[in-house]
């Protein structure tokens, strides 16, 4: 590998968003490690990559685990001595229930992996980047259009998007000194296997189930290839990407 070859972490790279985005930043010439829990789908993402392209290499990672996380930055860092970029797009949902009918295991588990583990990671990719030379680097977060407003019965997995935006505004704002550069993705109704019941109907804000319209995973993944490739003094600092007629903009 040469040095100035470029390096991508993908959190969640196994399927969905995550898949299409390693697929994308791989297309544009960057070397891309793969975080998930399961290995099985992070060799099935390197499996669909270019053969000829620059590496992709699968590191089965629990980012809510931060033994773990610290062991899939000193891998990283052991293997390519650098980062250039992290994409931090690991997480889950949360049971379809009322606020006060969330166990409280469910809302630990999603503020465990939505949030701490991107903060983990975060953190753990800043060392790298301060430390690098040339210095610098770039965070995406994926935010979800849960980040701007909520789904009914969505309490957990809405305050820990909404907590990414808080995220992604103190990374952007701490790491200008060292030149690395924080985003986040808002997206809204990809399709993929997790986002299957958006296609048969969705709780919606009158109390209705209807079914909504989604997008192909590829574009967002085409996004987070977009940003990436944008030099370290620009910055895109919010973006949403959403199906044209999701019941998003307008009232409920």
């Amino acid at each position: 590998m040469k040095n100035d070859a470029k390096i991508a972490l993908v959190t969640g790279g196994g399927t969905g968003i995550g898949r299409e985005a390693a697929l994308a930043l791989q297309k544009n010439r960057y070397h891309v490690v793969l975080a998930g829990r399961r290995l099985q789908p992070l060799e099935d993402t390197i499996m669909l990559g270019s053969k000829g392209g620059p590496e992709m290499l699968a590191i089965p990672t629990d980012i809510s685990n931060a033994n773990q996380v610290q062991i899939l930055f000193t891998r990283l860092h052991s293997s390519f001595n650098r980062l250039d970029l992290l994409f931090n797009n690991a997480g889950i949902g949360t049971p379809n229930v009322a606020t006060e009918d969330l166990t409280l295991a469910d809302w630990q588990k999603t503020v465990d992996v939505n949030l701490t583990g991107a903060f983990l990671c975060a953190q753990a990719a800043i060392q790298i980047m301060k430390q690098q030379s040339p210095q610098g680097g770039r965070i995406i977060n994926n935010g979800s259009v849960s980040a701007q407003v909520p789904r009914p019965h969505s309490v957990a997995y809405t305050a820990t998007k909404h907590a990414i935006t808080g995220l992604t505004k103190s990374i952007a704002l701490d790491g200008r000194r060292h030149d690395i550069a924080c985003s986040q993705i808002d997206i809204g109704n990809a399709d993929t296997a997790i986002a299957a019941q958006m296609k048969i109907g969705m709780p919606q804000a009158n109390g209705e189930n209807s079914p909504e319209p989604v997008i192909d995973p590829a574009h967002c993944g085409e996004m987070v290839a977009y940003i990436a490739g944008l030099p370290l003094d620009t910055n895109v600092l919010f973006m949403t990407v959403m199906a044209t007629k999701m019941p998003y903009v307008g009232r409920g």
